[in-house]
């Protein structure tokens, strides 16, 4: 998603309209923010496609249906072929919306009702249907209008939000707009980011509408997005005189049968992102093939956790899960790792056998030791005793649940992964793309996260960074080789040219 936006925060609905509240407060009239909001998405309409054959606007209620008028208006007064195919009658309009569908009376603008109406053959079209204040899924005419946009083919730009998406989540519960592009108003919504968001906004773009920069004190932003430049400054310059016992020993955990490969991923990971000593507790089997891919690493076979338990004594964190399985020797790796008191990367079947209740934390162990939990949508499901369908329907709630249950920092993987401090903040990650559906992506992320605790970053700190750091390197890694062949260790040579 290319997204153009100054602003870092995100805002739900509510915060949002609370900002439009706060502009008008400020001496803007709300008709003035509608014109002005209409005028930015023509301009932009323009810039994507300078002769359009004809703009047809769908317009609903409200003001994101009078923005559309005011479009279509403008669209009239340029002698652009325009037309609007209205969702709700002109007498139950009210407010804004009915002065601005009066504008667009006066420009002369061919208006049809949707049951009139023949489906757009040619040229853009604006979606002004929904906006952010739509609940639960679309119905009747409005269902229906969202399938005949998507089915005409045709560039799409969305007004405020495409129609169909929840502005606070990012989910979907019905039909739903394909936008191209996507223009946002006063403040980007914190959905157009995350969960189903990331696959209909298209070009993501934000219109302050120049409104004061004052009215942005008067709502605290809940959300943020995430920025490789600015989290950079986490990590300090290493002295002239340093050594690697200054950046920590990082050791992971896994490859139990079958699964070697992702213990290994991590932990060439772990030691690209600069760890100063790494480490690996396998099956006995598995040693071979690490030290001939990394020797660098510290290829360590153990058969029990009574054989791990001496082994703890040397690394200053552990990841744990990356090829872990679920076996009985499985448990006992993550039951040593828990009872060490080390702080903890936990990903994959680490979360799961714990989700399981078949290793049960040690009282008190996160009053003295971070953890950072790494789960995708299905295993944060586990961890939470719901649906995976009910992570992904809220996962903001979600992320800041298991940060809850677990008092720890938490990632959230996904299309706009998200990441939560046991503090309450919410960061967003903004880059990556589809080449990262492979196997193995998420043991570099967990090597990563490692290599970067091993440094002295918090797990709030090393979530943020570590996060965007394995997006960005996939982002780097898709230029050269494409998003299709992509693999998870193509990754790692540019974690070097990101740190």
């Amino acid at each position: 998603m290319k997204i153009t936006a100054s602003s870092p925060f995100l805002y739900t609905a509510s915060e949002a309209y609370a900002l439009d509240v706060a502009a008008i407060a400020s001496g803007i009239p709300a008709i003035q923010l509608m014109k002005r909001a209409a005028r930015e998405a023509f301009d932009l309409l323009l810039e994507h496609y300078p002769a359009p054959e004809l703009i047809s606007v769908y317009c609903g209620a409200g003001n994101n249906g009078g923005d559309g008028y005011v479009l279509a208006a403008l669209a009239a007064q340029r002698k652009l072929p325009v037309q609007v195919i209205q969702l709700t009658a002109a007498e139950k309009l009210n407010g804004e919306a009915r002065q601005a569908y009066d504008f667009a009376v006066q420009e002369g603008v061919n208006i049809f009702s949707f049951a009139q109406a023949a489906a757009p053959s040619n040229g853009v079209i604006v979606d002004a249907l929904l906006g952010i204040g739509l609940r639960g899924a679309p119905t009747g005419e409005f269902a229906a209008a969202i399938e005949q946009i998507n089915q005409c083919r045709l560039p799409v730009i969305a007004l405020d939000i495409p129609s169909g998406l929840n502005a606070d989540t990012g989910a979907v519960a019905g039909a739903v707009v394909q936008a191209n592009l996507t223009i946002t108003f006063i403040a980007s919504k914190r959905g157009l980011l995350t969960g189903r968001g990331s696959a209909v906004c298209g070009e993501l773009v934000l219109a302050n509408l120049d409104v004061p920069a004052g009215t942005y004190d008067e709502v605290a932003a809940s959300v943020e997005r995430l920025s490789l430049n600015e989290l950079m400054s986490l990590l300090a310059p290493r002295a002239a005189d340093a050594h690697k016992g200054d950046f920590g020993h990082v050791m992971v955990i896994g490859g139990d049968t079958c699964y070697g490969g992702a213990a290994l991923m991590a932990a060439e990971a772990a030691a690209r992102t600069g760890a100063g000593k790494v480490s690996v507790a396998t099956r006995p089997e598995h040693v071979a093939a690490i030290l001939a891919r990394r020797p660098e690493i510290m290829a360590c076979g153990v058969v029990s956790g009574q054989e791990l338990e001496p082994l703890l004594a040397r690394p200053t964190l552990l990841v744990v899960g990356p090829g872990l399985g679920r076996t009985p020797w499985s448990e006992q790796m993550l039951q040593q790792a828990i009872k060490s008191g080390l702080p903890l990367v936990l990903d994959a079947d680490a979360l799961n056998i714990i989700a399981e209740g078949r290793v049960v934390p040690v009282a008190g162990h996160q009053q003295h030791s971070p953890w950072l939990l790494t789960p995708h949508p299905a295993e944060a499901a586990r961890l939470l005793g719901i649906t995976t369908a009910e992570v992904q329907a809220d996962r903001f709630a979600a992320v800041r649940a298991i940060s809850v249950r677990y008092n720890a920092s938490v990632i959230l993987k996904g299309a706009g992964s998200l990441v939560a401090s046991v503090d309450g903040f919410i960061g967003v990650v903004t880059d990556g793309n589809p080449g990262m559906a492979s196997g193995g992506m998420g043991d570099v992320l967990s090597g990563i996260l490692g290599g970067l605790m091993a440094q002295g970053l918090s797990a709030h700190d090393a979530a943020r960074l570590g996060a965007v750091v394995h997006a960005c390197a996939a982002d780097l890694a898709a230029e050269d080789l494409g998003q299709r062949s992509l693999l998870a260790t193509d990754l790692i040579p540019y974690l070097g040219q990101l740190l």
